[in-house]
C-alpha cells in the first residue's frame, strides 16, 4: 500500500467530456478526503473510497468523506491551465494522515481529480491540521494542465 502524488488518469479523460467544472461559485463541489498509510492512492485511482480513510480519534473535527474545498476559477499561467483551492483546516483535531484525495462530490460516483502524498505520516493531537495549497502557477499549482 502506498500513496503517490499524481493527477488521476481517469480525470484526464473526464475533463474532455465535461465531467469537472472548477469555476468558483457556479462549478462543481470538490472535496478533500484524507487517508492512512494503508491506503493505495495514485494515478490509477478513479473515485473517492472510504477504504483506509482516516477517522477522528477525539472530538468531531474530521468527518467521513472529508472537507469541502473552495475552488478558485482556473486561469492560465503562461501556457499552463491551473486550478487553486483555498487552504483547508480542521480544528480540535486528533488524527494521523499520510495523504489525501481531491474528488468531485457533485458528479456521479465521486470521480477522483488527484492524489497527494504527504511524504510521511502527519499527526495532530487536539490541534489544528491545515493543508496549504501551493501557488496557482505553472510550476506549483496542485492541478496543472500543460
Amino acid at each position: 500500500m502506498a500513496i503517490s502524488s499524481a493527477i488521476c488518469n481517469s480525470f484526464k479523460q473526464e475533463i474532455l467530456v465535461g465531467t469537472h467544472n472548477f469555476t468558483a461559485s457556479s462549478g462543481n463541489a470538490f472535496k478533500l478526503a484524507m487517508y492512512t498509510s494503508s491506503a493505495t492512492l495514485n494515478k490509477s485511482t478513479t473515485a473517492y473510497s472510504s477504504t483506509n480513510e482516516i477517522s477522528n480519534t477525539s472530538g468531531s473535527a474530521y468527518t467521513a468523506k472529508g472537507e469541502a474545498l473552495t475552488s478558485v476559477t482556473p486561469v492560465l499561467s503562461t501556457d499552463t491551465a491551473v486550478c487553486d483551492f483555498a487552504d483547508v483546516s480542521w480544528t480540535s483535531a486528533s488524527f494521523t494522515a499520510n495523504g489525501c484525495l481531491i474528488f468531485n462530490d457533485s458528479a456521479s460516483g465521486d470521480p477522483a481529480v488527484c492524489a497527494v502524498a504527504f511524504g510521511a505520516d502527519k499527526t495532530v493531537s487536539n490541534g489544528t491540521f491545515t493543508i496549504q495549497f501551493p501557488a496557482a502557477d505553472a510550476s506549483n499549482a496542485i492541478v496543472r494542465i500543460a
